[in-house]
């Protein structure tokens, strides 16, 4: 008992300080309407936490708040702390274009990015981050990204042989095929050999502590405690110590891309040395990391930072390509109709593949561009950003909203060390910005102009998929070809779209998905990225009935 009312009072005496503090400053965030607070010591932390156990939509709440309160309003927070929502396009276009030098990822997210993945691009903030995606955006440009084509599709069809091997041992011609596993293989293979000239060898069934540590992230269930803590650090960045099942398998992945990320660097340069490697230059990732790391380089980057490269590149890449491609086939099992639609279109190129100018034309394969759109407008891999402002702001509003007086406003003060969130799936899936059909998986909306007011939005195609701004996704293009080869959805996170592409081409060209259930309910488990799931399985398992297209 006296241990638990001292928890008690230090909580209580937690809470007042932070009350204090925020009294203190000159520069106040401008008072907003939101939901009323459930709780005056929690507000809506333990609410938010419920969303990552409980099947219901957050990001549907954040839209339904929208509609109620403004595109702009504030959530309470435990311990007197708010967030302020931004769903406003033209709020929107001022956050992006002020991301690098106002709002910047907090200390607790700088500091886990770090932990987990290392001091790279992704953890830098201001001139740092400027002078790493600087020195690494030759290696996403769409030369570099038509030369990597040809391993996307080459992973595909390996995939394909495997398939057929099941498929003809079958009674009927068919079998029960767990779609997310192969994808996570065909991902992680391309991304290996494409972006750093290593084989995993996961489709040929090879396991490693890499591997093995991506399928146990696929296999633990969401926790509600660690949704507390996770939402507490913000405030008590001292929580994030607290050794979990999850944080001990992200460091159990990150010592094994680790140990990777140097041998391909010393490899590399041993093949340099001895002129083995012909085609060193700065147009691969892992020749422009090298380059990056000469005394002469503008770009210099040190030994600490070339690695996390590595382990972000790798890693970001395969999380977002493999939950994109296992989304995009959802819908199309779910639609079979936009299925036979893009296979009649694809059905040109039964000779062959098409080429990475077909695939990433929006006029030779408009329908493939369009159901490339339409999954990463509902499906975003990565549904919200959260940043801190680092100085006072003012936020210019497209339309005036109501401050908690009543008062119609046309822009915002945000104070320093105010939390600004955007929530990009809601803001995908609007009815105010998409219309009364925002929800439904209709890529023909993208064969037209958008006249939605969604037209607005700055991002990728009015998209917020990509992110925007100084930060927009640096292999934006390269996911966008990948899903159109591979016919399935891309990610915005460092080269996603490439390789869904490529995949995409060749299974629908080639294969049907169905659900034996046509009224599956698919669900969200909570790995590195948002994972799909079937509701019932263990993990992220999307089983789906697969045949040969006859």
């Amino acid at each position: 008992m006296p241990s638990t009312l001292l928890a008690a009072g230090l909580i209580v005496a937690l809470w007042l300080f932070a009350r204090v503090l925020s009294s203190l400053r000159s520069v106040k965030t401008t008072r907003l309407n939101g939901p009323p607070s459930p709780s005056r010591l929690w507000g809506f932390t333990h609410y938010l936490a419920q969303s990552r156990v409980k099947e219901f939509d957050i990001h549907a709440v954040y839209e339904e708040w929208a509609a109620q309160y403004g595109a702009v309003y504030r959530i309470p927070l435990a311990f007197g702390k708010e967030r302020i929502v931004l769903t406003d396009p033209k709020a929107l276009a001022h956050f992006y274009s002020s991301e690098r030098a106002v709002y910047v990822k907090s200390e607790l997210e700088r500091r886990f990015i770090g932990k987990m993945f290392g001091h790279g691009v992704l953890a830098a903030e201001g001139e740092s981050h400027k002078r790493q995606r600087k020195a690494l955006t030759p290696a996403f440009s769409n030369a570099a990204i038509r030369r990597l084509t040809h391993v996307f599709f080459d992973s595909a069809h390996k995939l394909s042989s495997f398939w057929d091997a099941t498929l003809e041992g079958s009674f009927d011609g068919s079998a029960m095929i767990e779609v997310q596993d192969w994808m996570n293989r065909v991902a992680l293979d391309s991304m290996g050999i494409a972006g750093f000239s290593y084989d995993f060898g996961y489709l040929d069934g090879k396991s490693s502590p890499v591997t093995r540590a991506f399928e146990a992230m696929q296999t633990i269930p969401a926790s509600f405690a660690a949704g507390v803590v996770m939402l507490l650090s913000q405030t008590f960045p001292i929580l994030t110590s607290i050794p979990t099942k999850r944080t001990r398998l992200f460091m159990d992945l990150r010592d094994s891309m680790n140990v990777i990320a140097n041998r391909l660097l010393e490899t590399t340069r041993r093949e340099k040395e001895t002129g083995v490697t012909e085609e060193f230059s700065e147009k691969s990732i892992i020749g422009l990391l090298l380059k990056s790391e000469l005394e002469t380089s503008e770009l210099r980057m040190s030994q600490e930072e070339i690695v996390a490269q590595n382990i972000l590149l790798l890693a970001a890449r395969y999380e977002t390509t493999s939950s994109a491609l296992t989304r995009a086939l959802i819908e199309l099992a779910k639609h079979p109709h936009i299925q036979d639609k893009l296979r009649k279109e694809l059905s040109s190129f039964n000779a062959g593949d098409p080429t990475w100018d077909q695939l990433v034309s929006t006029s030779e394969l408009p329908y493939l561009d369009a159901v490339t759109q339409e999954v990463l407008r509902l499906q975003p891999s990565l549904p919200q950003l959260q940043r801190v402002a680092a100085c006072d702001d003012v936020i210019p509003l497209d339309a005036a909203v109501l401050s908690s007086a009543g008062e119609p406003i046309t822009n915002i003060t945000i104070a320093k060390g105010t939390t600004v969130f955007i929530p990009m799936r809601a803001i995908n899936r609007s009815d105010a910005l998409w219309g009364p059909q925002a929800k439904e998986f209709i890529p023909e909306r993208w064969l037209e102009e958008i006249t939605v007011p969604a037209r607005e939005l700055q991002g990728h195609r009015h998209l917020l998929t990509f992110h925007d701004g100084p930060r927009m996704c640096l292999g934006k293009a390269f996911a966008l070809a990948e899903f159109k080869a591979g016919r399935i959805l891309v990610d915005p996170l460092s080269g996603v779209l490439n390789m869904l592409q490529a995949v995409l081409s060749v299974l629908v060209r080639n294969y049907i998905f169905e659900f034996p259930d046509p009224d599956v309910k698919i669900e969200t488990h909570i790995a590195i990225v948002p994972r799909a799931k079937v509701a019932g399985e263990i993990g992220a398992r999307v089983p789906m009935r697969v045949r040969r297209v006859n």
